[in-house]
């Protein structure tokens, strides 16, 4: 360390090294200190490690802020421990959560990235999927799979807003809180066609995006594959470049129902679906005028807006998202 002489102290485990360790302590000034820890704690299992910077709390839209969250690791066992289930948006794969699962992971909690069919490395194609519920079928088969007594913490994003719809319907007592990170969110009292119907009315150029035309050229599309330019301009315009060459490399096509086919597999209910806490994360520079009346005519338990994001979060401000899932996992127990 320049500007700071260190005396030359032999730290071998011979008869004096603590003597020698503690002269070594001492010379030190105090803002260079290091906190010294028996060896008998250093080889526990159960030690806590600091990440570099706590996540920087999240804003809210509804309430009057949020407290700072450092990211600790806990042991396994530890009581505040929690279980994240967190589901990707339309033609992405569970691989775009890898900064904020290994965040959260050292955090101490569970963590469970899910692909959907035919997206990330599951090994179905598009072509074999025939409805809507063949594609969000992983994540039912996972939440039927859970023990009786564990409760998750749902996050969709995007698209598959509707996915963790469909699980809060089926499994509403294994579901802590869900999260719907700028995602689309039906409800008992707004349907998937009036939120198709609402986007249809925003003029949006897909640029180089390519549609499946698996029943022919003169039927309509039955599936959509993002392009790099339409991503770039419309999801990841605040995410690092590299994220973005990751998504052009790994994204596969997402299949397109009919508003009328999609809206009969997510049926909701206020008794089930409306009795699961709810959260909603804008990203507030995705300017997605959708998110605001969906919430509006869907009202939710909070509210969360992650400053300087784009639709990409997890990419555009990871620890920030962080920060929100772990103030929702210690709230919403």
């Amino acid at each position: 360390m320049a500007g700071i002489n260190l005396p030359r102290f032999s730290l071998s485990p011979k008869s004096g090294s603590k003597s020698r360790i503690e002269m070594l302590f001492n010379s030190l000034s105090p803002s260079v200190k290091p906190i010294l820890y028996p060896l008998e704690i250093c080889n526990r299992q159960d030690r806590l490690f600091l990440f570099p910077k706590p996540a920087t709390p999240s804003k809210k839209l509804l309430s009057t802020g949020v407290s700072p969250v450092a990211c600790l690791k806990l042991p396994s066992n530890f009581k505040t421990q929690r279980h994240f289930v967190l589901v990707h948006g339309a033609c992405h794969g569970a691989w775009c959560w890898y900064k904020v699962s290994a965040q959260l992971k050292s955090a101490g909690h569970n963590v469970t990235a899910l692909d959907m069919a035919a997206s990330g490395v599951h090994p179905k194609q598009v072509h074999e999927l025939h409805s809507f519920e063949d594609y969000f079928e992983p994540l039912m088969e996972f939440m039927e799979s859970l023990p009786p007594e564990e409760r998750v913490v749902l996050v969709g994003h995007s698209m598959s807003g509707i996915c963790i719809s469909v699980a809060m319907e089926r499994f509403p007592e294994k579901i802590s809180a869900a999260v719907f990170a700028a995602a689309v969110m039906p409800g008992p009292d707004l349907s998937f066609k009036a939120i198709a119907e609402k986007s249809s009315q925003t003029s949006v150029s897909y640029m180089d995006t390519q549609y499946v035309f698996g029943n022919g050229p003169d039927n309509p599309p039955t599936a959509v594959v993002l392009g790099p330019n339409y991503m770039a301009s419309r999801f990841y315009h605040l995410s690092p470049p590299e994220d973005l060459t990751l998504a052009t490399l790994l994204v596969r096509p997402f299949p397109i129902y009919s508003s009328l086919e999609t809206e009969k597999a997510v049926i909701v209910t206020k008794e089930k679906y409306g009795s699961v806490r709810r959260i909603y994360i804008v990203c507030d520079q995705e300017k997605d005028p959708r998110q605001t009346w969906m919430i509006e005519n869907n009202p939710v338990d909070e509210v969360m807006v992650i400053s300087g994001s784009d639709h990409m979060a997890m990419f555009s401000k990871p620890l920030e998202l962080c920060s929100c899932l772990l103030e929702i996992g210690d709230k919403y127990l």
